[in-house]
């Protein structure tokens, strides 16, 4: 049986490693000696750097995405009152990411391109089917109006994720709060429910 203590002492040192070099200048046995174990013993629990590095991003993340398998059973509450609460924990697991690469350094900026991109991947896929399932819970109950609920929850969650990590379109503050009342204008007028209802959802953009 895999030892959780090793797996997560794996995860710890690639993030160490993280803080000094870029992912492709780590080798799984720099990883494995930070870790204090062989080389070996990597391979038992992942089959290659770029696992571990999924591993990382989606422990990094384990909030918003059991935040999300909660609220989508929750049928008690409102759908849109979830969503809401859904949107929070993504904005909330944001910070990781930018307390990470928050650098005028452009090596620094280099070193977590790579994890930029994983993040905003790892959201929108992981994501996605609780929010569907959220806004279609929503349409059964007559609460949202609309025909396409995968690919609404597609289109909010990418709007969401580039926005709140803000390094694919770099933004000011104020921009990410016009944009993040512009989708929610949008969700009103699609959903059919009346203007202000939703202004709840807005986010206030994370400011680093």
């Amino acid at each position: 049986m895999p030892d959780l203590k090793k797996y997560d002492l794996i995860l710890d040192a690639l993030q160490k490693l993280l803080e000094e070099k870029t992912i492709q200048n780590i080798s799984v046995s720099e990883i494995a000696q930070k870790a204090g174990m062989g080389k070996g013993s990597i391979y038992y629990y992942f089959p290659s750097k770029d696992a571990i590095l999924d591993a990382l991003i989606e422990r990094s993340y384990e909030k918003p995405l059991l935040t999300a398998k909660n609220l989508a059973a929750q049928t008690d509450i409102p759908p849109f009152t979830r969503m809401a609460m859904l949107f929070q924990a993504c904005q909330n697991s944001s910070v990781f990411i930018k307390k990470n690469s928050t650098s005028s350094n452009s090596e620094s900026a280099e070193k977590f391109a790579f994890l930029h991109h994983k993040y905003l991947s790892h959201v929108i896929s992981r994501l996605k089917p609780d929010l569907t399932e959220i806004i279609k819970q929503g349409i059964a109950r007559g609460e949202i109006r609309f025909d396409y609920p995968c690919a609404l929850a597609e289109i909010v969650l990418i709007v969401l994720a580039v926005k709140l990590d803000n390094s694919l379109l770099p933004s000011t503050p104020e921009e990410t709060e016009e944009t993040m009342h512009g989708l929610v204008s949008l969700l009103e007028k699609g959903t059919q429910v009346a203007p202000g209802t939703l202004s709840y959802l807005t986010l206030t953009p994370y400011i680093s």
